[in-house]
């Protein structure tokens, strides 16, 4: 069965006919700045298992290999691409699967860059939806 997945307002749609190669938390700095996030998951695939089937996502050329997709329209993040360090290789942002739930992460990476708060993240309060108002 093939992993579906898109961007937040659906101008962009892909779809993988293959096995994940590795789910890994990132914590590098270029991930977070680009996310807006403290850590991204991403799902590694052979390049010619994923195809985009709607849509045309714009590429931001985020260091001197490294090409991040993402829609134009909403700003969602798809995909990684860096054929110098991993070629015929392509990352796929999991919380954009349309079950992220399907395939849990496997790994921490690039945790010497990880934020110092993460590292004890598990131990926060845990509330359903928001806090109770007082």
């Amino acid at each position: 069965m093939p992993v579906t997945g898109g961007c937040h307002c659906g101008a962009i749609r892909y779809e993988v006919n293959g096995d994940m190669m590795v789910h890994a938390l990132c914590h590098c700095t270029d991930c977070r700045r680009h996310a807006g996030a403290p850590m991204v998951g991403w799902a590694m695939y052979p390049q010619e298992a994923v195809k985009v089937v709607r849509g045309e996502p714009k590429i931001y050329r985020s260091s001197e290999h490294g090409r991040r997709h993402f829609c134009a329209d909403c700003g969602t993040g798809l995909f990684y691409v860096n054929e110098n360090m991993m070629p015929g290789v392509i990352d796929i942002q999991s919380g954009t699967h349309d079950d992220p739930d399907a395939a849990p992460p496997m790994m921490h990476i690039q945790v010497a860059e990880r934020l110092s708060w993460m590292e004890r993240a598990h131990e926060l309060p845990v509330f359903e939806r928001y806090p109770p108002q007082e």
